[in-house]
């Protein structure tokens, strides 16, 4: 795929139609995402909020069912275009899911084998292995933790700290963009906390959407907020799209202020 272009828009999405064999799970969905910022999308179960999010980097081809129409621009380039490779999609545009997957590795190599098996090589100006896995670990907020333990396994940590390990494991991918679907949702408060903290953190490099169902959490953590709600068809809908704070405080459409105000959903 072509490099980054100067747009202020990281992807931008035009007449998006995804369905599962005949029913639209999501309907004309038009958005365009910033880079560098934090994007929340919200609403309720089953408004198509994580298809929507894997959308985004093929992820729902690995559905057999599935089939989307519309565009999805990253840097300037359809990312559903005939030449595109989902593979380099998937590079450039990272995902951490609901709940913690690290490998059965140890820690060290949940890191170093991601990057590894996706073409990273030590040398030439570039960091050591073992530097690259620190570098991934601090990033994801977690060296100071497990620096003493690298060689044991991933699954020997607590949960939170085995979702900055994927978070780190993702970045060690070089990726541009991270998309997280729910990744605090399986997760007790503090650790929730700190992947709120490391997504604001993340903001800095790299562009974050999430998909969150709690509604503290987007107002916490996320520059803008996108929501989306089901029609009279079930499928789902995009109904505001804004700045965070403008969103939560003075949103357009009235089923907007339904939702956060806990009337509906």
């Amino acid at each position: 795929m072509d490099s980054p272009n100067n747009s202020e828009n990281a992807i931008e999405v035009s007449g998006l139609n995804i369905y599962y064999d005949k029913f639209r799970a999501v309907k004309n969905v038009s958005i365009a995402i910033k880079q560098k910022k934090v994007t929340a999308f919200i609403g309720p179960s089953g408004c198509g909020k994580s298809t929507m999010l894997r959308s985004l980097n093929r992820m729902n081809e690995l559905i057999p069912s599935c089939h989307t129409e519309g565009k999805v621009d990253f840097l300037g380039q359809d990312i559903y275009a005939p030449n595109v490779d989902p593979v380099e999609v998937r590079k450039r545009i990272g995902m951490v899911f609901q709940k913690p997957n690290p490998f059965p590795k140890s820690i060290y190599e949940n890191v170093a084998w991601s990057a590894r098996i996706n073409g990273f090589k030590p040398g030439l100006g570039r960091p050591s292995m073992d530097e690259w896995v620190e570098i991934c670990l601090r990033k994801a907020a977690l060296w100071d933790e497990v620096k003493d333990k690298l060689h044991q396994s991933g699954l020997s940590i607590s949960g939170g700290q085995q979702q900055r390990l994927c978070i780190a494991r993702t970045i060690a991918v070089q990726p541009q963009i991270i998309l997280m679907d729910e990744p605090a949702s399986a997760l007790d408060p503090i650790a929730t906390l700190k992947i709120e903290e490391l997504m604001r953190e993340l903001a800095d490099e790299y562009t974050i959407i999430v998909v969150t169902h709690n509604m503290q959490q987007a107002a916490r953590a996320s520059d803008y907020t996108a929501f989306f709600t089901m029609d009279e068809d079930r499928s789902g809908i995009l109904v505001e799209y804004d700045k965070t704070e403008k969103l939560y405080t003075n949103p357009s459409d009235s089923k907007t202020e339904a939702y956060i105000s806990g009337r509906f959903g």
